[in-house]
């Protein structure tokens, strides 16, 4: 096995959580100057992480997955020295449904007012509530037993619940998305789903637009206008404006509207960052050229980020969750490649450096900005 390589951690620095095909990898800048700690759980695909800072933790969380062992949950409260190591699987399916984990896509911590509250997404596509910091999971049976649920299919990735947000204020409420069935939405506390694409196509299927079946790539919601989503299909960048209820098409001015990845502005609501791919065939920046594409207008027009990208012969695709924002002012945007590049911004996407080359490929990339003063978001 690999050595690991420990970093420290204090106030102001920014922590990048980096998921790969082999491991995981903790980046650390501080002073303007980029480290690269790890590999955790080298060998191991890692597709998702998170960092809980609710309730004075400081708490990261990875779902490794074993060749041999299978998916696992683990954590870590001292930036990765050490993780949980759990004598058994302590996330799986109830023997009555039959099923068998095969992979951890999403953490997602609680809201604030539930500091005890943990979600995971899963393939075969189900929600997983964690009440008590993650020691005891359990199956959302509500979902799972939806009346779709037996005419979902997997997509390439699997039959994956890759998108999980909880609404800031109402409890009750929750935006999930699956790939392939599309989005699906509570306002009882996940005892009841109702399916939620109005708006949104499936090109792949003979019905453009079904009640669901879309095969959704990322969903993002700013908090501060939490009935206003944005969403990456499998061709397609939507808004909706009510909750979920109707999308509207806002591919204006990218190359391609066929993409996995998608972030928003930490301060900004009208903020989103996309990496377009040039189509499903081809996934691989159009023309060779790796760009972030922003809105600053909820969608109304695109621009390019490209200033210390590269320009040509560039042909790694970025995944759902390899982009991300942290919260410091100017916003930072990260970015990993299945080609095991990670690029940074600190001035909100208009320029980038270059944090890590040669990592395996990534599957995941979140940002914490240690210590950072939260900030009121722009009213515009």
């Amino acid at each position: 096995m690999p050595a690991q390589r420990h970093l420290s951690y204090k106030e102001r620095d920014v922590l990048l959580l980096i998921g790969t095909v082999k491991g995981a990898f903790l980046a650390r800048r501080r002073a303007g100057v980029w480290d690269v700690g790890g590999p955790s759980f080298p060998g191991q695909s890692v597709y998702a992480m998170a960092y809980d800072g609710r309730a004075g933790r400081r708490r990261i969380w990875a779902g490794a997955e074993s060749p041999h062992f299978g998916a696992t949950l683990r954590s870590s409260d001292d930036f990765g020295r050490e993780w949980t190591e759990p004598k058994e699987p302590n996330l799986r399916f109830p023997k009555d449904t039959g099923l068998t984990l095969e992979r951890i896509w999403q953490i997602v911590p609680g809201r604030e007012s539930e500091p005890s509250v943990l979600y995971c997404g899963v393939a075969p596509a189900a929600l997983f509530v964690s009440h008590d910091n993650g020691l005891v999971w359990g199956l959302a049976r509500g979902l799972h037993e939806h009346p779709h649920r037996s005419r979902w299919t997997p997509g390439g990735g699997g039959l994956c619940l890759h998108t999980i947000i909880p609404h800031p204020q109402a409890e009750g409420r929750m935006l999930v998305a699956v790939s392939t069935a599309g989005v699906y939405v509570t306002s009882d506390a996940g005892r009841t789903w109702r399916a939620s694409n109005r708006g949104i196509r499936a090109e792949f299927l003979p019905d453009k637009h079904p009640e669901f079946g879309q095969c959704v790539h990322k969903v993002v919601r700013h908090p501060a206008r939490p009935d206003r989503f944005f969403l990456q299909n499998h061709w397609g960048l939507y808004r909706s404006d009510d909750g979920g209820a109707s999308w509207k098409d806002i591919a204006n001015g990218v190359p391609s509207d066929f993409g996995f990845a998608m972030a928003i502005h930490p301060h900004d609501p009208d903020t989103v960052y996309v990496v377009p791919l040039e189509s499903d065939e081809f996934r691989c920046p159009p023309g060779g050229r790796l760009r972030v594409y922003r809105t600053r207008d909820a969608g109304k027009s695109w621009k390019p980020l490209s200033r210390g990208l590269p320009r040509a012969n560039s042909y790694d695709p970025v995944l759902r969750d390899a982009l991300a924002t942290d919260a410091n002012d100017p916003a930072g945007v990260y970015f990993g490649t299945r080609g095991g590049r990670v690029f940074a911004s600190s001035d909100a996407g208009t320029s980038w450096a270059t944090v890590a080359d040669g990592l395996p490929g990534v599957n995941c990339v979140k940002a914490i900005a240690i210590g950072a003063a939260p900030r009121r978001p722009s009213s515009r």
